[in-house]
């Protein structure tokens, strides 16, 4: 089920669901930043070993938090979002309310970290 109420990169979130593709074009940040409500943006690639062993943790988090969006951005150097969000590591898991960052996650180990950082949004 996609979200009817995104536009551009953003509507690529699934709001029942993880989000299983990286998209490839980005929402500007100032749309990120007026976004309400809970957003996960995992930063990451498609051929990061590292983004491959996390999809299993983050889906594992977010079936108990259905109401939160996730934005998955494929990152690169030179891609904007990505640098406005000081990402380093991938993947790089950036929790937000209302557009502000709550909490952050790089390379998370388990599901238990995500599950927390997800219980802190409202």
């Amino acid at each position: 089920m996609r979200s009817a109420r995104s536009t551009g990169a953003a509507s690529r979130v699934l709001a029942a669901t993880v989000n299983t593709s990286y998209a490839e074009a980005e929402p500007a940040r100032a749309e990120v930043d007026a976004m309400q409500g809970a957003t996960l943006l995992e930063f990451g690639s498609p051929w990061c070993g590292y983004c491959r062993r996390a999809q299993p943790l983050i889906a594992e988090a977010l079936a108990a938090h259905r109401g939160v969006r996730h934005l998955k951005i494929a990152d690169a150097s030179g891609r904007r979002l990505g640098r406005s969000f000081a990402v380093k590591l991938w993947p790089t898991l950036v929790f937000l309310q209302d557009g502000k960052e709550t909490a952050r996650l790089v390379r998370p180990a388990d599901a238990g970290a995500i599950a927390e950082a997800l219980s802190a949004l409202r």
